[in-house]
């Protein structure tokens, strides 16, 4: 996984000037681990340019999760109606904001039983918020990881709880952390999931898909 890992680095280094992801832009000393739960919600569907932006205008009004428990859907509304969904939304990070306040005293919790109980929040939510707010060891998948882990052929998995499971199995811990990160810049800008650029890739003769599709 390690020679995995720095490949894809040095692809994305060759290639495009080094970014963060959205979730490690919304980690802030401020609003912390709430902001990584509330950014995740918000993240289905949506681009991570437009997920941060709107994130950071939502934190600039409602700074705690008791502010945006007590806010008004219609004013959560026009904060994030350029993301998809916003209707529901809205109302989801509201209750959630609320369950935070009064269950658990404004702190996000910080183990996966706890997180998945709350409204809407599933295993790749949960996971982001270990990962990206508290740094513990975790394997969000989402489509990008879910497309390259089968690519790359570390899994043969037909949706992201699979992956996320197999994941778990065949890779070290030490390297959790970094697999949600590295993968999502890849799927963003490398291997995509149309035309992926494997003319450029690194890591290219270790993947079961460049291997498959040169096969004479």
């Amino acid at each position: 996984m390690k020679k995995i890992l720095s490949g894809m680095i040095s692809t994305l280094n060759s290639v495009k000037p080094p970014r963060i992801t959205a979730l490690q832009e919304l980690h802030d000393a401020e609003t912390g681990p709430f902001s990584i739960l509330i950014g995740t919600i918000l993240s289905a569907r949506t681009k991570d340019e437009t997920t941060t932006k709107i994130v950071k205008a939502l934190f600039s009004t409602y700074k705690t999760p008791r502010e945006l428990a007590n806010a008004k859907v219609k004013d959560v509304e026009k904060i994030i109606r350029s993301i998809g969904f916003y209707h529901v939304k809205s109302k989801r990070i509201i209750e959630v904001a609320k369950i935070i306040d009064k269950k658990y005293k404004g702190k996000v919790p910080d183990d996966l039983d706890t997180l998945v109980k709350l409204p809407g929040v599933g295993r790749k939510t949960a996971n982001c918020v270990l990962v990206y707010a508290y740094e513990k060891p975790a394997i969000p998948v989402d489509i990008h990881v879910h497309r390259i882990s089968n690519r790359l052929g570390l899994v043969n998995t037909k949706n992201p709880e699979e992956t996320e499971q197999e994941l778990m199995k065949k890779i070290q811990k030490k390297y959790w952390l970094e697999i949600n990160d590295t993968f999502v810049m890849y799927g963003q800008n490398i291997c995509k999931p149309i035309s992926p650029m494997c003319n450029v890739c690194k890591i290219k003769k270790s993947c079961k898909y460049y291997k498959s599709k040169n096969a004479s």
